[in-house]
């Protein structure tokens, strides 16, 4: 790791491991699928919001997370975006009716795992705090004199990508799976849906009005 000039890359895993297991937004959100929603939608929501994180560790290694962070107007509207955005996911979930049984099976998880899987994505990559965090914690790896700055950046992206991607699926797994033994009936099922969706919608309003 010294020719790319990254430092203490032991670590920086032993962290992010660390971090995966504060529970946050991101945890939340993947728990919330996995209850009201199965374990699949649970694993798709975790590598959605893997692709978000993608997404944020290519933007801090050619530098438009810091050009988002340092315009009080941009950094502003993409937080009230991200908590719009959860907002509408939530009340969605809230109001939702049981599935038309009319539609093709097939045809209709398809439309659905791709719609879970773009949706958590979306959900991360408006969310300002990550933003924030790949700006202030990767960076700390990375020696002022490295090389390669750029090239360090992305592996140090993508190493917090797959050890999040396996944290969160785990999580999922777990919850989708108590999920499933607590609630088999469809009326529970559905209240279970509605809960979550209302968590979603706190978690909504949290991320548009609380100060970065």
């Amino acid at each position: 790791m010294d020719i790319l000039g990254i430092s203490n890359f032991g670590l920086f895993l032993v962290a992010v491991l660390l971090l995966n297991a504060t529970p946050g937004p991101d945890t939340a959100y993947i728990v919330g699928r996995s209850i009201a929603q199965g374990r699949a939608a649970g694993l798709l929501s975790a590598l959605g919001i893997s692709a978000g994180c993608c997404v944020h560790a290519l933007a801090s290694a050619v530098g438009l997370s810091a050009i988002l962070a340092a315009s009080a107007a941009a950094f502003t509207i993409i937080k009230l975006a991200g908590g719009i955005y959860l907002v509408y996911l939530g009340l969605r979930m809230m109001l939702a009716k049981p599935g038309d049984a009319s539609a093709p099976a097939k045809a209709q998880d398809v439309r659905s795992h791709k719609t879970i899987f773009l949706q958590a994505m979306v959900t991360n990559v408006l969310n300002p705090k990550v933003i924030l965090f790949f700006l202030a914690f990767i960076p700390q790896f990375v020696r002022t004199d490295a090389p390669h700055k750029t090239l360090a950046f992305l592996l140090l992206g993508a190493a917090f990508v797959v050890l999040s991607t396996f944290w969160n699926s785990g999580t999922a797994f777990l919850a989708g799976t108590l999920a499933r033994r607590a609630g088999r009936s469809p009326r529970v099922k559905l209240w279970l849906e509605r809960s979550v969706g209302a968590t979603f919608v706190a978690l909504g309003a949290k991320l548009a009005f609380t100060k970065a």
